[in-house]
């Protein structure tokens, strides 16, 4: 079966956005090092398929840029039943568990759970996320999207690696137990 992996950055107060969704605290020439990409091209090369809300992908679509993983396959899970697929992605809407266990019981390599807080929330919430990887940067937004926004469920994780970077980066790995 494959795995849904939650590979996303979060500030060190648990937000991976500001409240209107500005990611631009990530762009922080601090948090750079050269050569670095904190494992993303190997965790990219890993998966053939992304998951995200309507509202991390409008986000991305607003950044200006090509869409970013045109070789992958691609779903965008949506309250929004007026939406039409385009080269690059599938719209989801009606029952998300029974799509997101289908997913999963596909042939194929694991699957990136792009965010955001409301979908993770939802993954969360159905026990279908498999493996965190988060990467801690050393901010406190005060106040943003949760990670796991309006989700109460509890879960048990067991760490599977850590990393410290020399620019107070943190990375660690997690596994659901």
């Amino acid at each position: 079966m494959r795995k849904i992996v939650l590979f996303t950055a979060i500030s060190m107060d648990g937000f991976i956005a500001r409240k209107d969704g500005d990611i631009s605290w990530l762009n922080n020439p601090d948090f750079a090092l050269e050569g670095e990409d904190y494992g993303y091209t190997e965790f990219y090369r890993s998966v053939d398929t992304t998951l995200m809300g309507n509202n991390t992908y409008r986000q991305i679509m607003g950044f200006g840029v090509p869409f970013p993983y045109p070789d992958k396959e691609n779903y965008v899970l949506t309250r929004s039943e007026s939406e039409e697929p385009t080269d690059e992605v599938m719209f989801v809407t009606g029952n998300i568990a029974d799509f997101t266990r289908q997913l999963k019981e596909q042939e194929g390599e694991d699957i990136w759970l792009v965010g955001g807080g409301e979908v993770n929330a939802f993954m969360l919430e159905n026990a279908f996320i498999d493996r965190l990887i988060l990467t801690v940067m050393p901010v406190a937004l005060g106040s943003g999207i949760p990670l796991f926004e309006g989700s109460d469920r509890e879960t048990q994780w067991k760490l599977t690696t850590q990393e410290a970077y020399q620019n107070g980066v943190l990375q660690s790995i997690y596994d659901l137990l």
